[in-house]
């Protein structure tokens, strides 16, 4: 008797959880922003509540026409295999490099459309993903609460700006595509413009431009992003 109430209990339990943190296929928009892109909404409960919005930027390689290729990797590959994000998720796709203004926009469209927080919104891309995540960050400082650039670099001339996001930049030393200098060479200028500036650059030992992946599918990124909020 007692073992089946268990049993019960441990499924309730699951049901909740696996409710709470539940995610719906990726959908795609098009036609309504210059960026198409796809978009995963959380549980209906985080949605209800003002959610956050987390912006995935592709590299290189997911550029183009087909708007699938955004799901190959990043963000929403992780989610499909199990990882667990509590805010819209938004990945645009370019034809090649990222432009601040349009990204932006498809922020706006998904706020007015969800009610999502402008106080959390959050950056995150690999690669040339890396670079736009720092480009978006560097020009729209007040709007971007926290932002994560993987194996990238980012435009010198927003080192300024990019001392009031909180900024976390990693990189593979054994990354042969992009090297880790390019994080270097954006930490030291932002550091330079204010020693006291919320960035951390981690080097992943052993890390190449494609292994660090990987960190789309620990709670370690996601975690710290959303612990900030735009005053």
């Amino acid at each position: 008797m007692q073992t089946g109430i268990r049993s019960a209990i441990s499924l309730l339990c699951l049901i909740v959880v696996t409710g709470l943190y539940c995610h719906a296929q990726p959908t795609p928009v098009t036609g309504e922003t210059d960026y198409p892109f796809m978009i995963q909404l959380p549980s209906q409960e985080i949605l209800d509540n003002n959610p956050p919005i987390l912006v995935f930027l592709h590299g290189r390689s997911l550029s183009g026409t087909n708007l699938n290729r955004v799901t190959r990797y990043g963000v929403l590959y992780a989610m499909a295999k199990g990882q667990q994000v509590p805010a819209i998720v938004i990945a645009p796709q370019s034809k090649g490099g990222w432009d601040p203004d349009k990204v932006m926009e498809v922020v706006d469209y998904t706020i007015e459309k969800y009610k999502a927080d402008s106080s959390r919104v959050y950056v995150a891309g690999m690669s040339m993903g890396g670079y736009g995540t720092m480009d978006v960050a560097g020009k729209y400082p007040d709007r971007v609460a926290a932002a994560v650039a993987i194996c990238g670099g980012g435009t010198l001339s927003y080192a300024q700006n990019l001392t009031k996001v909180p900024l976390w930049i990693q990189h593979g030393n054994k990354d042969r595509i992009v090297p880790m200098s390019e994080s270097k060479k954006i930490v030291n200028a932002i550091k330079k413009a204010d020693p006291d500036a919320d960035v951390t650059l981690t080097i992943i030992s052993g890390g190449n431009h494609g292994s660090v992946e990987r960190l789309f599918h620990a709670d370690d990124i996601y975690d710290w992003m959303f612990k900030h909020v735009k005053e």
